[in-house]
């Protein structure tokens, strides 16, 4: 894949704002228990396999200034599970798989601590992050495979849909 490849693939973000409708995409809201004393959010449970969750073989975290976008990059192998535990952040997702029934379409979801979701991307969606507010946004991954950086492939931020980002206004 290159980013002409990608420049030449025509991207529906009608399914924008509505949840997942690319195949094999999962969000999960996640669990807050609140109380006088704070906050704990569940970020995986070995419980959830039953309902898609992958087993973890690696996690790690990342911090996200605000402002910066983290895009665009896809994996051949591992799936992506990762969540936003500070900051908020904007997720966009978007199905580069020839033969997928949803080749093309992309999504976008905005969490963080106010709307915590857990985000499964299976191998060839191209996706990415924007960190939304201050301070940065954190992500905690808990990918399916141990890394690999040959299973890694990163191209340019605005290479495809550089007015996806928010915040837009109007």
């Amino acid at each position: 894949m290159t980013v002409d490849w990608l420049r030449d693939v025509t991207f529906s973000t009608k399914g924008v704002g509505r949840g997942p409708t690319i195949a094999g995409v999962l969000v999960r809201p996640l669990v807050t228990h609140l109380d006088g004393r704070g906050d704990v959010i569940e970020l995986w449970s070995e419980s959830w396999l039953a309902s898609g969750v992958i087993p973890a073989r690696h996690a790690y975290q990342s911090a996200t200034d605000p402002g910066v976008v983290k895009a665009w990059h896809l994996h051949e192998t591992h799936t992506d599970q990762f969540t936003c535990t500070r900051g908020k952040l904007q997720v966009v997702l978007a199905d580069t798989r020839v033969g997928s029934p949803t080749f093309g379409d992309v999504n976008s979801f905005t969490l963080g601590i106010q709307r915590p979701l857990m985000i499964q991307i299976p191998p060839g969606i191209v996706h990415g992050w924007k960190a939304l507010a201050p301070p940065e946004a954190i992500v905690v991954n808990f990918q399916s495979h141990v890394y690999d950086p040959a299973d890694e492939f990163k191209f340019p931020w605005d290479c495809i849909l550089p007015s996806i980002w928010e915040p837009r206004n109007g």
